[in-house]
């Protein structure tokens, strides 16, 4: 094992990592009162919300995969809102001059509550006031602002700025809250109070029916008329009918094999199916002998990523209003004909022309509205982003998920402390777009947690923050864990690339057709001969390696049990294990 900056974390009975220390002993605290890993996840999960809450808002999204041991199973949990019905791309042509604007018009229903509740209602142990009480009490007592919140509260002050009710929380005093200072959410502490409130006049309805009566409060009772009511007052469409009628969808896993490890991911409702295609494609080439971060080796993992986001481009969206043919994209047969399109010598400029899956014809050219923005920076994460927690425990229960909205492109519900989620910018305004916005659908989300299994039991957790960089990062760390052998703090800590040779999924979808990030990790002789191959290098300055993700991951040994984890130092990210 090679030298890494972070300590090894190891157990035998848990593990947590996530985003941000305390949201792992909040998971930790979880375990120790005998929940399971469902419990610490959204435990965890939940306290990111308080405790990142510049990327990570309780009314935004949370996508979530479980492995649920006693069943031998996988679940998703799709955990992002969607459109309110008002909405369309002819109200935004006419209304917003064909853009999507920072503020209410971008809001989605609140799909993290629901996301939450439902992976504790019906695979948790413990009660909803047992795992929102740590969370309570860092809103309402406060925790010391950590170096990265308090610098994207200045890095985006001016965002913060717009609002009233986002300015008194996020710029006390008016400036941002300087390391170590403290933060207050009083606001959101009072709102989680109110759901367990909820939960003990239902106590005699037993642990579920508790749940789905806080629920039922936020979605149907006083928080969402608040909901309803600020959104119009601020010029935005979201109504009582939107709320009441939305629900997140249990759904099962999609999958590839990796090198005899099978990799599971969340559907094409999110970019999952982008990861599992970049490491379908990449299986083709003998990364091994290729060697670590060579030319070769880079060269390969940003022309695999570049093909996977051209089908991600051409046929991904909610597939509750898009036929997408996963079958035929995830296939070996589809894999082995994207890898022959791959030049050793030279990089595709832009997106490459990769054939349609038999039987299923790409998407015509956009009828009208805003196309893709050429410009954009490599790697930059756009202009959103997230954060990450799993938790595995002792009966070998895992889960994983990427929690994620901003706040500073969007209002704090005055009384609530949350902004309605602003993930309508993860649109597209073409008509005949697989990511089209439309009346309740739901826009293709970038994060998008995975689970790995070697010989039928489950052997890793893994996640990230990062906008479009997220199926890149974890591509390249489940590369150096399968691939070069490395432990999971390693694998995390090694240097990586990023493309940007794809429309971003953010708007205004920026668009990069060579661009290329490598962080400094990368020797100089390599980023010149990734040069060379027609790659435009942009070397990624320390101060920004956050913009490269904040991966965290598990892995669970099926021999012994053991459990190791790994934390990302470009973030806040920490790992915890008993």
């Amino acid at each position: 094992m090679r030298k890494t900056g972070r300590p090894f974390v190891g157990g035998r009975h848990y593990a947590v990592s996530s985003g941000h220390a305390l949201a792992s002993m909040v998971g930790a605290r979880m375990l120790e009162r005998g929940g399971n890993a469902v419990d610490a996840g959204v435990a965890a999960g939940i306290a990111l919300n308080v405790l990142q809450p510049d990327f990570v808002t309780f009314g935004g999204v949370a996508p979530i995969i479980i492995y649920l041991a006693a069943r031998r199973e996988v679940v998703t949990i799709s955990g992002v809102g969607w459109w309110p019905k008002a909405a369309s791309i002819a109200y935004f042509r006419e209304k917003a001059g064909g853009e999507i604007p920072p503020g209410v018009l971008r809001s989605l229903v609140p799909a993290a509550p629901d996301a939450w509740m439902t992976a504790l209602q019906h695979f948790g142990t413990l009660t909803l006031a047992e795992v929102l009480a740590p969370s309570i009490e860092l809103a309402d007592r406060g925790f010391p602002t950590h170096n990265f919140q308090s610098t994207n509260l200045a890095r985006w002050r001016d965002g913060f700025e717009r609002w009233p009710s986002t300015r008194a929380v996020f710029l006390p005093h008016g400036r941002p809250p300087a390391p170590g200072e403290p933060f207050v959410a009083k606001d959101l502490a009072r709102t989680r109070v109110r759901l367990v409130e909820g939960v003990v006049l239902h106590r005699g309805e037993g642990r579920e029916g508790a749940i789905q009566a806080a629920r039922d409060r936020f979605y149907r009772g006083d928080i969402a008329k608040t909901l309803v009511e600020f959104a119009r007052d601020q010029g935005g469409v979201l109504d009582r009918d939107d709320l009441a009628e939305f629900a997140v969808t249990l759904d099962p896993p999609v999958s590839v094999e990796y090198r005899g490890v099978r990799v599971y991911g969340c559907g094409p409702w999110c970019q999952g199916p982008a990861l599992l295609q970049a490491l379908a494609i990449l299986e083709r080439f003998d990364l091994a002998r290729v060697g670590h971060n060579t030319t070769d080796h880079l060269h390969l993992m940003a022309e695999a990523l570049k093909l996977a986001f051209a089908d991600r481009e051409r046929y991904c969206g909610d597939p509750r209003f898009v036929d997408v043919p996963l079958d035929r994209l995830l296939s070996k047969e589809h894999a082995a004909r994207c890898a022959e399109m791959i030049r050793m010598d030279r990089a595709w400029e832009g997106l490459p022309p990769v054939r349609p899956p038999v039987g299923r014809r790409a998407p015509a050219a956009a009828g009208g509205g805003s196309g893709p923005v050429e410009g954009g920076a490599a790697g930059d994460g756009s202009s959103m982003d997230t954060s990450y927690a799993c938790a595995v425990d002792e009966a070998g229960n895992i889960f994983s998920a990427t929690p994620s909205d901003t706040t500073y492109d969007t209002p704090l519900v005055p009384g609530l402390g949350f902004g309605i989620s602003p993930r309508g910018m993860q649109s597209m305004l073409l008509d005949d777009h697989p990511n089209s916005l439309q009346p309740r659908k739901r826009p293709r989300l970038t994060p998008n947690p995975a689970l790995a299994f070697r010989d039928g039991e489950p052997c890793l957790a893994i996640g990230t923050p990062g906008g479009d960089v997220q199926p890149q990062a974890m591509a390249q760390v489940m590369c150096n864990v399968v691939d070069f052998d490395m432990g999971p703090q390693e694998a995390v800590e090694a240097p990586r690339v990023a493309t940007s040779a794809f429309p971003s999924t953010t708007w205004p979808q920026k668009y990069d057709p060579a661009g290329l990030k490598v962080e400094v990790g990368v020797e100089e002789e390599v980023r010149a001969a990734l040069a060379a191959r027609g790659h435009a290098i942009a070397v990624s300055a320390p101060a920004d390696a956050w913009r490269m993700g904040g991966v965290c991951l598990i892995i669970r040994d099926p021999r012994t049990g053991l459990l190791l984890a790994g934390a990302d130092p470009r973030r806040e990210c920490y790992a915890v294990a008993w």
